[in-house]
């Protein structure tokens, strides 16, 4: 069976990891868990701490030490720490898998230059069907163009910290790029006051906090006498956990260099 690391291991989406690696799929097994230094629960069996059961792994705060013993990392913890996790694991030679959202194109600049020694995986969303949302989008904005305004509302829990989400600017991009349009020129984050007569070639983004939402986003294209609309709403973080799991297992032996989770599904 194949060893894998997880950083972020005690926090929400690290939790709901360990739960699916406790099924073992994949060939997966965990070997390692991750948390910041002075982490309350460093020391303490990781299955134990989110109570599936036991592992004999303990949480710690040496990543270096965990990857050089696993063959795979995944990582959900923050932009900053992934960028240093990227170069820990390119030092192991050990590919990688990053969920994080939230980098600025520096971040992304240095997981890239990490990931010309090893395969990594870099995505803002591991969900199957967020995945296949991008793949419909580029499809349906190509086929009503310019006719069609097009808006994104995404909802998330109020934990959430960056706004808007990888996964709303990733479908900006892709619609974007479908229409031959730029992102920078063509989006707007927001709307407020006297805003006069939409653009047409504008990208409206809009970021909800609210609850406990796990995500849901919503892409609108609105034509005169008609609205079109897709929507995915994702019910708990397991989705995201088994499209990142599923991601590991795939990434291992993969030539070095970036790849998103349309590579890992094969579309």
């Amino acid at each position: 069976m194949a060893k894998v690391v997880v950083c972020g291991a005690m926090g929400r989406m690290g939790r709901a990891i360990l739960g699916v690696l406790q099924e073992r799929p994949h060939g997966l097994l965990l070997a390692g868990a991750v948390e910041t230094p002075g982490h309350p629960l460093l020391g303490q069996d990781a299955m134990e701490a989110v109570g599936a059961g036991t592992s004999g792994v303990v949480v710690t705060s040496d990543f270096p030490s965990a990857i050089a013993r696993a063959d795979v990392a995944i990582d959900f913890t923050h932009a900053g720490s992934s960028v240093r996790h990227a170069g820990e694991a390119a030092a192991a030679g050990r590919p990688i898998v990053i969920g994080s959202t939230g980098l600025t194109p520096e971040q992304t600049g240095e997981i890239r230059a990490s990931a010309k020694g090893i395969a990594c995986v870099l995505s803002p969303n591991m969900s199957v069907g967020v995945n296949l949302m991008f793949r419909v989008a580029a499809e349906v904005a190509r086929v009503l163009g310019d006719d069609y305004d097009v808006e994104i509302v995404e909802t998330h829990h109020r934990f959430k910290k960056d706004a808007p989400s990888g996964t709303a600017l990733k479908l900006a991009d892709v619609v974007a790029g479908a229409l031959g349009r730029e992102m920078k020129e063509s989006v707007v984050y927001g709307r407020h006051g006297i805003t006069g007569e939409r653009p047409r070639k504008e990208i409206g983004v809009f970021a909800v906090r609210a609850g406990d939402v796990v995500g849901e986003h919503t892409l609108v294209f609105g034509g005169i006498g008609e609205r079109f609309e897709i929507t995915h709403r994702a019910h708990s973080r397991d989705t995201f956990a088994r499209g990142a799991v599923r991601a590991a297992s795939w990434v291992i032996g993969k030539p070095a260099g970036i790849y998103d989770m349309n590579a890992v599904l094969g579309v």
